[in-house]
């Protein structure tokens, strides 16, 4: 009797064999983390380690730029974003409603975009110096004097105009969710205006804050363009430089390995930030904030305050661009342009496609996999959208290099014909590429989405007889339609602007609308760059017109 219950209470274990959605959830997480596993391998195993001449040499000054460049950019994000944020949530001045909206804008321009603007704005031959010139009759460079325009500091202030968005979006939804009566207490003892920023609202947004400003930090890592067109030597810089002109993928893959450190070490340190605060609402019907009215003087240095980022960031770049565009109008026929176009929406839409569907199916996988690796696998795939394109680039090219050479090699000796690189020969790098770089967006997208649908739903399809697919398709996804729609057009957003892995994975003579840009304004032709960057920017305008919607609900 004592047997029989010892073994009802300890029911032999059955080993399940894996089923279709844990098979699948599987290969999906291990297709995003394959690349960031081949970069750990090819710089522990390099058949020339060149890790002593770099440390002897250039990471040094690497490393020096790309930490000076992260803080500053951090910091200044952090004031800009922050102090535009509490403007438009706890004050009422002229234009705040559409500020609240067009502070969002810089989004939608690639930050070298920004940076070929700002150069031919300031440059010599530009405006600003052309009018100060005819102004004063200086007749020469000789005769004035002007800061260096392709510099560290030029650098730094066309990526925090790019960037402080983020740290804006994040830190107006931490200030719009606080209780409307600390700010009341504060006041009725006595706090002014700066003392309620400083002692109320930034310790409680602070989480908020942090996160933005390490989105920051990790997307200045990544930069490739700003930091090529002025000459500041980065850590991303160094893997083209170590690998195009030295030939040395060992080395190319070291330095990749750094920013990846680099970007853990932020993730962490913002992750542990927020894991040591604890903030709650005072009830559960606590009034929410309400801005006051300003008066003149205050409204209007309110509006100028929050108008700077958004001129800097989205109204100078646009200007400079259309007055390109619009004096050279037959650059809009040019040569290339349209094969581009079709170039960028073709790797864009699949890349989207791919990511999603995949997202999907990895989510669902996971809800209906009995095991835990795949549960365990999931957070790691967003480890993609902190690595910059570059990093990717490495991962994805060498090994696809290798098995792309053998497959030929294998046919040919089999069949006699020689099929060519059938993946780095094609764009399909350049999707894969897209793909493991955005796949956090979808899955984030999706697994928010899901976790929405009550579980009852999907119950009852079961208990009616619906298959695990057929409550897939009949149920959750009708109900999460306009998440998906959302992720696919985020995901094909930033597959537009991307520069640094489409420059490393693209077949020869492949171009896209980024890489177009980044060629001819290297060339100092900002005039035939300025089509396709506008077109850029548009498309990037739906992302940011997306996002002002969803803020506003």
């Amino acid at each position: 009797m004592t047997d029989q219950k010892t073994q009802i209470a300890n029911p032999p274990r059955v080993n399940r064999l894996p089923d279709f959605w844990s098979v699948g959830a599987l290969f999906i997480a291990s297709l995003v983390l394959l690349p960031i596993m081949s970069i750990v391998w090819i710089a522990m195993t390099p058949t020339e380690n060149a890790w002593p001449h770099l440390m002897n040499t250039t990471l040094p000054r690497y490393v020096q730029n790309t930490l000076l460049l992260c803080f500053s950019v951090g910091a200044l994000s952090a004031a800009v974003g922050t102090g535009s944020a509490w403007l438009i949530t706890m004050y009422r001045f002229p234009g705040a409603r559409w500020l609240e909206w067009l502070l969002l804008t810089p989004l939608a321009i690639p930050a070298y975009v920004g940076a070929y603007a700002l150069v031919d704005f300031l440059e010599y031959a530009g405006p600003v110096q052309t009018g100060l010139r005819a102004l004063f009759g200086w007749g020469n460079a000789a005769d004035y004097w002007f800061p260096q325009i392709r510099s560290r500091w030029a650098a730094i202030i066309v990526l925090t105009a790019a960037l402080n968005p983020y740290v804006f979006l994040l830190a107006r939804a931490a200030f719009r969710e606080q209780s409307g009566d600390a700010y009341e207490v504060a006041r009725a003892l006595g706090a002014g205006p700066f003392a309620r920023f400083w002692r109320v609202g930034m310790p409680l947004a602070r989480p908020a804050i942090a996160a933005g400003v390490a989105i920051v930090m990790m997307e200045t890592v990544s930069d490739f363009g700003v930091v090529d067109y002025f000459a500041v030597q980065t850590l991303t810089t160094g893997i083209f430089t170590v690998w195009l002109e030295s030939h040395n993928a060992g080395g190319a893959a070291q330095i990749a390995l750094v920013i990846l450190v680099f970007v853990f070490v932020l993730a962490a340190l913002e992750k542990v930030s927020r894991s040591r605060s604890r903030f709650y609402r005072m009830s559960r019907q606590s009034r929410p904030v309400e801005p006051r009215n300003l008066s003149f003087w205050p409204g209007l240095a309110a509006l100028v305050a929050c108008a700077i980022p958004f001129l800097i960031g989205f109204v100078l770049p646009v200007t400079v661009l259309l007055s390109h565009a619009l004096a050279k109008p037959e650059y809009w026929f040019s040569n290339g342009l349209l094969l581009a176009l079709i170039h960028t929406l073709t790797v864009g839409g699949i890349a989207a496609v791919v990511t999603v569907l995949g997202a999907l199916f990895l989510v669902y996988g996971v809800r209906m996999s009995p095991f835990a690796l795949p549960r365990k696998l999931m957070p790691l795939t967003t480890i993609g959208y902190a690595a910059p394109g570059a990093v990717l680039g490495i991962g994805i090219l060498i090994p696809m290099a290798a098995t792309d050479n053998a497959l030929a090699d294998g046919i040919l000796a089999v069949t006699g014909w020689d099929p060519g690189l059938i993946m780095t020969g094609t764009a399909f790098a350049v999707v894969y590429a897209y793909c493991v770089r955005f796949f956090a967006i979808a899955q984030g997208a999706a697994d928010a989405a899901i976790e929405r649908v009550s579980p009852n739903l999907p119950m009852a399809a079961r208990s009616l007889g619906r298959t695990a697919q057929g409550a897939l398709s009949e149920i959750y996804v009708p109900l999460i339609r306009g998440s998906v729609g959302t992720a696919l057009l985020l995901v094909f957003v930033d597959s537009v602007k991307e520069l640094p892995a489409t420059l490393l994975l693209r077949p020869f003579n492949y171009g896209t609308l980024a890489t177009r840009v980044y060629e001819q304004a290297s060339l100092e032709q900002l005039g035939q760059a300025a089509p396709p960057a506008l077109m850029v920017i548009a498309v990037g305008l739906c992302a940011v017109a997306l996002m002002a919607r969803a803020s506003r609900r």
